[in-house]
C-alpha cells in the first residue's frame, strides 16, 4: 500500500497543497514550524479519523477557514482508493469514498493503513491510561475496522449510563432502577466485545514487540505487555493459545457492575468497565513508568510502533503492507535506534519521513525528497 497523492486545503498552516507522491522512501525536509509535521498529521488523520497532536478538530482547521478538507489517492494491491474527509469543528465532519459519500466518517476506515512513529509516543511510555488504552484501540481497528463502531457504540453506552447514574437519586429512592439494568446489560455487551479485541490484538502484538525491543535495545532484560483490568477474568500469558471469550468477558463485567452500582449510584460515575482498564509495560520485573531511563522510554515506544507494524504485515490484510510514517525522530534516536528503525523503514512499500535537516535521515532513505519552507513544499529529488 501506497499514497500516490496527498491534496489540503484550509488543513493547520496549509491554506493549499498538493503533492504527488511515490511508493519507498519520501522525506519531507524543512525547519522547525514550516509545516512538516501538518502535512503527515493529514495523512495519519486519514487513516485513524483523529490526531496524535490533539484530541479535537478545531486546531487543525486553519485560522480563519471554515473547514478543512483532505484528500489522497492511495495504491491498495491492484487498485486505486479515493478518500476525502471534510473536517469541520461543531459539525459533523463529511467523507467521500472514491468520491461517493458514506452515511458515516467511520467507513473509509482501512482505505489507508498506517503506524505512525512520532515524539508524541513518549506519552504512551510515560502518560496516564488513557494514552495506553488510545494505542491499543488504534491498533485494533486498523486490524479490524470495524471496531470502530463497537468503540463509538460503547461510548455512547457510557454517556447514557453516566447521565442516568447522576440522575438516579429519586429512582434509588423509590426503587426503581430498571432502566440502569438495561444500560448495564449494553455495558457489558459492548465493553466485553471491546475488551476481547483488545486482549486479542494485545496477544498478537506481544512478540512482535518483544523482538523489536530486543533489537533496539540488545542488552535489556525483556520487554513485557500485560493487559490490566479490575475484572474477575484470568488473562493470557505469553505463551497462550486461549483467549476470553466475549461471553465471559459479559459475564464478568455484569457481576462486576452489580457489585459495584452502590458506589456508583454514590459517586454518579461509570466505575466498572474497559474504560478503566491499562496496558501494562514492563522491562524484566520492573514496571517502565517511574523505573525507566529517558532512552529506555524510547526504546519501548518504538518497540510498540514497530510492532505494531509487523503485526500488520503479517496479518496480511488486502491491500498490502501498511504505509510506515516518521515524524521527526531520527534526530531524537541514538545510533543503534537509529538503525534498527531505518532497517524497518527501508522494507516499508512506502515510508514517509519528516527531518529538520537532511543529515538526520540515514543514508538508505534518502528516497524521494521535499523541501518545505515559506508556506511551499517542493519536490527536490
Amino acid at each position: 500500500m501506497h499514497v500516490r497523492h496527498l491534496s489540503v486545503v484550509d488543513f493547520r498552516s496549509w491554506q493549499n497543497a498538493e503533492l504527488a507522491l511515490e511508493a519507498g522512501p519520501v522525506v519531507f525536509v524543512g525547519a522547525n514550524g514550516e509545516g512538516k509535521t501538518n502535512l503527515i498529521e493529514a495523512l495519519n488523520y486519514l487513516a485513524t479519523l483523529g490526531s496524535h497532536r490533539v484530541a479535537t478538530d478545531a486546531p487543525l482547521v486553519r485560522s480563519g477557514a471554515e473547514r478543512a478538507v483532505v484528500r489522497a489517492a492511495i495504491i491498495a494491491g491492484d487498485r486505486e482508493l479515493r478518500v476525502e474527509l471534510e473536517i469541520s469543528p461543531g459539525r459533523t465532519n463529511r467523507a467521500r469514498l472514491n468520491g461517493a459519500p458514506v452515511n458515516r466518517q467511520r467507513e473509509v476506515l482501512g482505505a489507508l493503513r498506517a503506524v505512525l512513529f512520532a515524539p508524541e509516543d513518549l506519552a504512551i511510555v510515560r502518560g496516564d491510561p488513557a494514552e495506553r488504552r488510545r494505542f491499543l484501540d488504534e491498533l485494533l481497528v486498523a486490524r479490524t475496522p470495524r471496531m470502530a463502531g463497537v468503540r463509538a457504540d460503547y461510548d455512547r453506552v457510557l454517556k447514557q449510563r453516566a447521565a442516568l447514574l447522576k440522575s438516579a437519586g429519586a429512582a434509588r429512592r423509590a426503587g426503581d432502577l430498571g432502566t440502569l439494568d438495561v444500560w448495564d446489560g449494553h455495558l457489558a455487551e459492548t465493553g466485553a466485545e471491546l475488551m476481547a479485541e483488545r486482549i486479542a490484538a494485545l496477544q498478537a502484538l506481544r512478540p512482535h514487540a518483544a523482538a523489536a525491543y530486543a533489537a533496539v535495545a540488545p542488552s535489556s532484560p525483556e520487554f513485557r505487555l500485560t493487559y490490566a483490568t479490575t475484572l474477575p477474568v484470568t488473562l493470557p500469558g505469553a505463551d497462550a493459545t486461549t483467549l476470553p471469550t466475549p461471553a465471559e468477558l459479559q459475564e464478568a463485567l455484569l457481576e462486576a457492575l452489580a457489585q459495584a452500582r452502590p458506589n456508583e449510584l454514590d459517586r454518579g460515575v461509570n466505575l466498572v468497565g474497559p474504560h478503566r482498564d491499562d496496558l501494562e509495560l514492563g522491562i524484566g520485573e520492573l514496571p517502565v513508568r517511574g523505573y525507566a531511563s529517558h532512552g529506555e522510554g524510547w526504546s519501548v515506544a518504538l518497540a510498540l510502533r514497530l510492532g505494531s507494524y509487523e503485526l500488520l504485515r503479517a496479518d496480511g490484510l488486502p491491500g498490502g503492507d501498511p504505509v510506515l510514517i516518521l515524524d521527526d525522530v531520527f534526530a531524537e534516536l541514538d545510533g543503534e535506534r537509529r538503525e534498527q528503525l531505518a532497517l524497518t523503514a527501508g522494507k516499508a512499500e512506502q515510508a514517509i519521513i519528516t527531518a529538520a535537516v537532511p543529515d538526520d535521515v540515514p543514508a538508505q532513505l534518502a528516497g524521494t525528497r521535499f523541501d518545505v519552507a515559506d508556506g511551499t513544499v517542493r519536490r527536490v529529488g
